[in-house]
């Protein structure tokens, strides 16, 4: 199981990272700039730990799908970007897809 916490810390960061690249502007703003990379970081080294347990197109599947789902709820509730009504379907069925991997697919570490 610590291999799927790992891969949700990876997430978060990954996710806190991307959310302070437009504040960093380019990397011209250090604070910024420094939290992006701290955060892309942590993230790609926890992902590498993922990648000891889980395959990689799994592991993928489910970072870049949770990440999508949850970067475009950042964007919405902090950023104040509206997502029209073909973003959310499209986002519900990335979130969809990284289930009936979860669930259903012997690919994925159960344990």
């Amino acid at each position: 199981m610590l291999h799927w916490l790992y891969l949700s810390v990876a997430i978060v960061a990954e996710v806190i990272g991307t959310s302070f690249l437009k504040s960093a502007e380019g990397f011209t703003r250090i604070g910024p700039s420094i939290i992006v990379l701290v955060c892309y970081g942590i993230a790609f080294y926890l992902l590498s730990l993922t990648l000891k347990t889980i395959p990689v197109g799994i592991a993928y599947a489910v970072w870049s799908g949770v990440g999508i789902a949850l970067i475009a709820l950042v964007g919405w509730i902090v950023l104040g970007q509206a997502l029209d009504t073909p973003a959310i379907i499209g986002i519900g069925l990335i979130v969809s897809g990284v289930v009936v991997l979860n669930i259903f697919s012997s690919s994925t570490p159960h344990g």
